[in-house]
Parts: C-alpha cells; structure tokens; sequence
C-alpha cells in the first residue's frame, strides 16, 4: 500500500504537452493562487441599478475638493459621471443649431419623425436634443413629446435624419437598461398640420464611435446610410474603435478619443455640468486640435501623444506635445511658458503612455521611451530605453510595484529600468488562440491585493472581450480563464477594483463569492486542472481506492458549500482517458463542507475504484455561495500489474 501526497506547483504552465507539465497545473478558470495553492477568486456586484449607454472602454476616478468620489466612464456613445450610484451624462456638444432651422415632418399613424436640418452632420446613433419645439397641431405631438432628447435612428441624407417619438417626461438616462434604450413608441393620432419650428434649437452631442475594431479597409468597410448622405465608412486603419482616455487635474476631469480635442469637465461647475473643449477655457492658447491619447503627469503637465503641432492642423502620429506646467489651457512654446513639443523618430505611430517613477513611459509600436523633466530650455527630454518592442493597444501597459507591465503583439514584456520579455508560462494558450483585428481592446489593470496583472483580450473568433490572463508578479506565476470585461480600475479611493461589463453597468469585484452583475444571484463556475502525473513510476498499473481530500470552504455563504473532485486516470502518458474512467463507473466525488462553524467538518475520504499509470487531478465548484482553497490531497493506493 502506497500513500502520495499531491502538491502541485503554483500556476498553470501550457507550454508544453500535459505530461511534461508533471508537477504542476495545466488547464484552469477563475481561480488564483495564495501561498502556492489554487484557489476560486472573488464575486463581483454591480455598483448601482442604473446603466450607462454603449460599450466603456475607460474607467478613471478621483475625489474633488468636497471629498466627492467621481468615476469618470467612457464609452463609445457617451461619457458619463458618476457619482452616488447614479451614472449623469456629461457628453460634450458637438453643434447646437440657430432659430428657424429645425422642422418637423409626421406621417399619419406612425412613430417615426423625419428631422430636417440643413448640414446636420448626424450619424446613426447619435443623440440630439430638442428644445422650444411646440406642439404640431391636429396630432398628439405636444411640446413636451418633442423637447426631449433622441436618438438619430436613420439618417436619409446630409440634410435630414428620423427619431421615433415617445412620451412626454421620460429621460434617456430613466429609459436606459441593460440591453440599451427601451420605450414603447408614441404613434401619431388625427393628420398633421404643421411642421414649421421657428424657435426650436437642436443639441447635438459628439457623434458616437465604433464598439469595436473594423479590419476591412476601404469602400464598404461600414454600414450603407450609417453616416451622411450615401456614404459607407471608409477606415484607413483597423484601430478605428472609440477608446478615450482619461486624466483628473486637480478636481477636473481632462478627457479625450482617439482623433478628439482634449475636453474638460469642470467639477466645480456642478455635476449636470457638460465637457466642454479645452480650448474655449478661459486664456486657452494653441491647444491641440486632436490627439489620440492623454496623460496628465504628477508634476502638472498635459501630454498629448499623436498630435498636430502648434499652427498646424494635420497629426502627426510620432509628435508629443505638452502644456505649460500648471496650466492645461495654455500650450504656445514660448520662451515665457514651459509648454513644447518633440518629435519621436523610432515608429510610426505613439501607442501608450503611463506615469512611472520620477518618469513617464512612452511607447511607440515599435520601441519605448522615457520622458523625465530637465527643466531649463528643454523642458522635457526623452530617451529610448527599449527597442524592438511591441504592444497591443493604448491600455495594455500596467505599472504596479515599481515595473511597467505590457502586452505586445506575441508576448508580454516588463521595464524595471530595463526593457525585457516577461517569461511566460502560458504565452503559446494565450497567442494561438487570439483575434488579432481586435487587438485594440486589449487593456490591463490590477488587484493589487493579490499583486496581479490582468489582460483582456478577445480570443479567435470573438469580436468582444471574453478572455483574461494573470501575472503575478510576486510570485512570478501565470494563470487565465473566461470572463467577459470592458474596461478594469483598481484604485486605493475604492474598496473594490471596479470593471465595466458589456450590460452597462460598472461591478465591484473580489465582493462576495457569486456573481451579482444582473437582478438574480448567479453561481460561478470555478475550475483547476492538473497535468498529468505518475501514479508511482509511470510503468506498472496502480489501483487508487481511496483519495483523502484537503479542501477548505472559508467565506462560503451557502450552508453545505461542495465541490466536485474529478480523478481521470490514463493507461499510458499522452493517451486519452481510460474508458470507462473507473472500475464502478464513475471518477467523481462531491465534497462537502457538513456543518457550520463552529463545526467545520468535511468529507473525510472518497472511495474509489480507479486503475492507471498516470491520472489527472480536477477540481471544479459549480453552486452558489461557494468559496474554497485546495490543499494537498492524498492518494491511497496499490500496486497493479503492468497490464
């Protein structure tokens, strides 16, 4: 008789074949390690009832002057504030329209509205709002029906779109739910009469953006009739998606997209208070015209990566430029302020940028820089510091404990002051199962509680985020799984890292055990694999009649919280599965936690019936309000022959 204690090494290793993984764990989802053992990670809870319209891809938050917590959120449609569990739409306006150039066009026992607005520049999607409309008469459609916000449903030329009408008194933001705007559509009654609008102004906030890449270039890359008159998108690039970023200076919040201005949302002006381009601020000299991404340093200064330079409208992917210090209006390099610019030279394109240590990391898709502040006449000076380097997207760099962590196009990388590729246990899982037109989604974050880095990619065949992958570098260990995730904030101003999810709300994550983001508590799934491993030498047969579990349930909600422990035995390494699995048939167990504290008692043993040279060791929870952390089992077995 033989007993073999089974602890595996920390972290899942893919990089070879299940058997030569011996020793450790090959296959897992949503699970983590803690002193070196698997363990189920944390629920999520969604932060509030209410819900945001279109996909985020950027969550930033800071607290103002009053002690007020802001999230600022982001999304392809809109850019939201929220603040006390309600999301207030703060989209900058994009045009607003003079008097007697708005009219109305109804179709007897029909919802639909045709708006006429000579260069209206609307897109499908975009959203515009009414105000001193009045009623048209011989139809139900009253002033307060139409001085409402809408939605563009169809544009039919460069002079006019449609909305649908609905009732008076229901707001965007009260319609809003977790698959989007839902009302129930206004139908014209009687024949109408009157169409003329002499005082009726038109609102129109920025047009909204893709949700997500578009690979296809040239004529018929988009939709027919999305955009103004017979016109099909035409994409030079295939990172056409709307991705923001987003910086607080001080209280306020300095924002833009991709090819944007730079916005400011002022929080003393009050929470209802729309962004409104930095340039209109007061004293606003030279600010650029468009960038594609922002960072505002910890010594006061806006970057814009990807800009026009100053007396120039045409972008220059390899240019930065910076404000003067301590004023984000201000942008003429003049020998009276400390604003300027400089042109990268190994690229094509500026990618990302974070703010390291006494520096700022800049990376072009080809190599990255370190900006530090010299003062004096150059302001500012750069250096490269890696070359050759690759990354995914703007949010696929992370700093966290003193190192940046990115990921490139076929592996990770870390700068600790020197640039290098992180090994990776799990590159080959990762890379040969990846849509690379989406790699723009890709973005990063932390749970610094557990000193790991997350990425969220979409893998082949999926257009959405659907995947995730761990680094923890303090353990220097890797693992992945399945989740759905838009956008990740780990923040010490919150208690909970917080995620955008694509059923537009925000959830905490780590809260709880179960997954809370809809109205009804959902289980979480929660597995952990081993490779495969010798029952004794891998020669001879051994028969396993009996496995002493060690499991515990700690922060289980439910009353019996179990689990299934699989034992898959092989006849030879690499082989498929014995079949049947068992000699009685069945290579499952469910073990159980019997009893609430202050008795703890679990399944003491699981009898078997299981013959095989090698095994795999699989361990998966299913129900509600689970929580547990593998040990070391034990196997009871003997030996069995050699056939």
């Amino acid at each position: 008789m033989t007993m073999k204690k089974l602890l595996l090494k920390a972290g899942i290793n893919r990089e070879n074949t299940s058997y030569t993984s011996e020793g450790g764990w090959y296959n897992g989802d949503k699970v983590r390690f803690r002193q070196g053992t698997p363990e189920k990670i944390g629920g999520w809870e969604k932060i509030s009832d209410k819900y945001f319209l279109g996909v985020c891809r950027s969550l930033h938050n800071w607290v103002d002057l009053n002690g007020l917590k802001f999230i600022g959120v982001a999304t392809h449609k809109k850019l939201y504030i929220e603040m006390g569990q309600r999301y207030y739409d703060v989209t900058p306006i994009r045009l607003t329209s003079t008097t007697n150039q708005i009219s109305f066009a109804l179709s007897a026992a029909s919802a639909t509205i045709t708006v006429s607005h000579t260069s209206h520049g609307a897109t499908k999607g975009d959203f515009v709002t009414f105000t001193n409309a009045s009623t048209i008469i011989g139809t139900n459609m009253t002033a307060g029906v139409l001085n409402q916000e809408y939605e563009v449903q169809t544009v039919v030329g460069g002079n006019s779109y449609t909305i649908t009408a609905r009732a008076a008194g229901q707001s965007i933001e009260s319609l809003t739910t977790s698959s989007g705007i839902v009302f129930t559509p206004l139908v014209v009654t009687g024949t109408p009469q009157a169409t003329s609008q002499v005082a009726c102004i038109a609102t129109y906030q920025l047009n909204i953006g893709k949700d997500e890449a578009e690979p296809i270039v040239g004529w018929g890359a988009g939709t027919w009739n999305e955009e103004t008159w017979g016109h099909s998108t035409l994409s030079s690039t295939p990172t056409s998606l709307r991705l923001w970023t987003q910086n607080n200076f001080g209280e306020d919040l300095v924002c833009g997209f991709r090819g944007s201005p730079l916005y400011l949302w002022d929080a003393s002006a009050g929470i209802s208070n729309r962004a409104v381009l930095l340039s209109s601020r007061p004293g606003a000299n030279a600010t650029p015209e468009k960038q594609n991404f922002s960072l505002v340093s910890d010594n006061r200064f806006i970057f814009c990566f990807g800009t026009n330079p100053e007396g120039s409208s045409i972008l220059d992917p390899m240019l930065v430029r910076w404000s003067d210090f301590d004023q984000p209006a201000t942008w003429n390099a003049t020998p009276e302020t400390q604003a300027g610019d400089l042109v990268l030279s190994n690229g094509s394109e500026l990618v990302a940028a974070v703010q390291g240590r006494q520096e700022i990391l800049v990376w072009s898709d080809a190599a990255l820089y370190s900006f530090q502040y010299l003062g004096g006449t150059a302001i500012w000076g750069a250096q490269i510091v890696g070359e050759n380097v690759s990354i995914a997207s703007t949010n696929a760099a992370t700093y966290a404990g003193g190192m940046a962590f990115w990921m490139g196009k076929d592996k990770f990388y870390v700068y600790d002051g020197v640039t290098k590729p992180l090994k990776c246990n799990v590159r080959q899982y990762i890379f040969n199962d990846f849509n690379t037109d989406q790699y723009e989604q890709v973005f990063s974050g932390t749970v610094e509680s557990y000193h790991e880095i997350w990425w969220f990619y979409c893998s082949s065949g999926s257009s959405t985020i659907n995947r995730y992958v761990v680094y923890n570098y303090l353990d220097n260990i890797w693992y992945y799984g399945t989740i759905a995730r838009t956008a990740w904030l780990d923040s010490s101003i919150r208690d909970f890292p917080l995620a955008a999810t694509y059923t537009q709300n925000i959830v905490d994550h780590e809260k709880g055990v179960d997954n809370k983001e809809g109205t009804t508590t959902v289980a979480i799934t929660s597995s952990i694999e081993s490779a495969q491993f010798d029952l004794d030498d891998g020669y001879k047969f051994m028969f396993v009649h009996r496995i002493l579990p060690d499991l515990r349930f700690d922060g289980s909600t439910a009353t019996n919280p179990a689990l299934t422990m699989s034992v898959l035995p092989l006849k030879n390494s690499g082989s498929g599965y014995s079949d049947p699995a068992s000699e009685g048939g069945v290579s499952s167990a469910s073990v159980t936690r019997s009893a609430t504290v202050p008795i703890e008692k679990y399944t003491e043993q699981i009898n078997t019936r299981i013959r095989g040279r090698q095994i795999v060791l699989k361990i998966e929870s299913t129900g509600a309000g689970v929580q547990w952390q593998l040990g070391a089992p034990r196997f009871d077995m003997r030996p069995d022959g050699r056939r």
